[in-house]
């Protein structure tokens, strides 16, 4: 049996998701933002109980493991952490830009490319380039988007863009062969594939399985005198 809950928190959507050898049994999604921290453990517990399971009926933990917000990915990685370790149960970590590409993969032209993006804030983006069957041809990178940005696919033939970047990407790149496609970030494909390294025993050391936040979290001094205030 191959029961798996997958957390995805990599940006604004709060997604949940219930498989069984790969097969989506139930799916919960908050698209609201700053709900992680107050909604993410509540919603488990609706989930697994709607789904007429318990905890205990679970063979793994999946998570999106990033690029993506520092505060979501903070919160759903520990939160799985901490299922994982409570149950006694494998952890898989699914790249968040992955599970995004694996929406469209073999959906769309065998010479068209997938580029899955996150917002990384100003005119910056995380960023992939797949091909349609989902292979790697540009590995998870930060991308300041330019005029020019991904000019050596879009000269080539279509290419379809998904995330939440898209609204401003689409601002900058005005070729006839870019495509934006409205889908986010979703439990849905991260279980897809967690199920996929569950056959192959791809799985996370529990005490050790970090986030991948790709940039340093900043915080920001104030430049207000704390005598003064």
């Amino acid at each position: 049996m191959s029961r798996i809950l997958s957390i995805e928190t990599s940006i604004g959507v709060c997604s949940l998701a219930l498989h069984e050898k790969g097969k989506l049994l139930a799916l919960m999604e908050l698209f609201q933002d700053n709900v992680h921290g107050s909604k993410l453990v509540p919603c488990i517990k609706s989930l697994i109980e709607q789904s007429g399971f318990e905890l205990k009926h679970l063979d793994a933990i999946a998570v999106a493991q990033g690029p993506g917000s520092y505060t979501g990915l903070r919160i759903g990685v520990a939160t799985a952490k901490g299922l994982a370790f409570a149950l006694d149960l494998p952890l898989i970590g699914v790249d968040s830009l992955d599970a995004l590409g694996r929406q469209l993969v073999h959906r769309i032209e065998e010479d068209a490319y997938i580029v899955p993006m996150i917002d990384a804030r100003r005119m910056e983006v995380y960023m992939k380039v797949l091909d349609h069957s989902g292979q790697t041809l540009v590995d998870l990178k930060p991308e300041v988007l330019e005029a020019d940005s991904f000019s050596e696919y879009l000269s080539r033939g279509k290419v379809y863009f998904l995330g939440n970047a898209n609204e401003k990407t689409s601002v900058v790149l005005k070729s006839a062969n870019a495509i934006f496609v409205d889908k986010l970030n979703s439990a849905t494909s991260v279980g897809e594939i967690a199920f996929e390294k569950y056959e192959l025993g791809l799985m996370e050391d529990i005490a050790y399985f970090e986030p991948n936040y790709l940039k340093e979290f900043m915080v920001l001094k104030s430049k207000k005198n704390p005598l003064l205030s």
